[in-house]
C-alpha cells in the first residue's frame, strides 16, 4: 500500500493511521523547511506572524460580533459585540502596522519570561524542602534573564524574536512529525 494513498486521514472510525505514515512524513519535512527559511530570514518571519496573528485577530474579532447578533437575548451582549470590535481593531492595527505590533508582542513576551521567572523563584524559595528544586530555580533565573535581555534589547529584539520562535517551533514540530511517520511505518510493517 502507498504511503500517500488519497487521504492522509483514516477512513473507518478507529481505524489507526499507520498506513498513512508517508503524509506525516511529508508534512514534517515541509515543516522543517519553512521553519530553516524562517531562521535565514528572522525579520521577515516576525513580520509574517504578526501579519498573521492580526489576520486571526480580525476575523476572530469578525466572528464574535456575528455571534453576538445571533444569540441577542444574552445578557452579554453588549459585551461581546464590544469584544469583537476590539479583536477587529486590534487585528487592523498589527496588520498595518506589522513592525510596530512586533514591538508590542516583544513587550508582551519579556513580560511574560520575567514574570514567570520571578513565579518560579518564588516557588522555589517557599519549597526549600523539595528535592531536585535546582531545576526549579534554573529554569526560573533562565526565564528572568532572558525576559530582561529582550526588554534590554528592545526596539531590535522586537526585529528577530517572533520569527526566531516560529522558526524553532516548526522545526522542532516537523521533526515530531517526521519521527511520528516514520513510528507509524514500523508499527505498520508486518513482523
Amino acid at each position: 500500500m502507498s504511503a500517500f494513498s488519497s487521504s492522509p486521514f483514516p477512513t473507518a472510525p478507529g481505524a489507526a493511521p499507520s498506513n498513512r505514515w508517508g503524509w506525516f512524513v511529508a508534512l514534517g519535512i515541509l515543516q522543517i523547511i519553512v521553519g530553516v527559511l524562517c531562521w535565514i530570514d528572522v525579520v521577515a518571519a516576525s513580520i509574517a506572524g504578526v501579519f498573521i496573528i492580526g489576520f486571526l485577530l480580525l476575523l476572530g474579532g469578525v466572528f464574535q460580533i456575528v455571534h453576538a447578533f445571533t444569540v441577542r437575548g444574552w445578557s452579554g451582549f453588549l459585551l461581546h459585540v464590544l469584544m469583537g470590535v476590539l479583536y477587529v481593531v486590534g487585528g487592523v492595527l498589527l496588520m498595518e502596522e506589522p513592525l510596530r505590533g512586533s514591538l508590542i508582542i516583544t513587550i508582551v513576551i519579556s513580560v511574560l519570561l520575567i514574570v514567570s521567572g520571578v513565579m518560579r523563584l518564588v516557588m522555589a524559595a517557599t519549597h526549600r524542602h523539595m528535592p531536585g528544586l535546582w531545576l526549579v530555580i534554573l529554569s526560573g533565573v533562565v526565564s528572568l534573564a532572558v525576559g530582561v535581555l529582550l526588554y534590554a534589547s528592545l526596539p531590535w529584539s522586537s526585529l528577530w524574536v517572533l520569527g526566531t520562535l516560529i522558526a524553532i517551533e516548526l522545526i522542532f514540530h516537523g521533526f515530531a512529525w517526521v519521527q511520528f511517520g516514520f513510528a507509524l511505518k514500523r508499527l505498520h510493517q508486518p513482523r
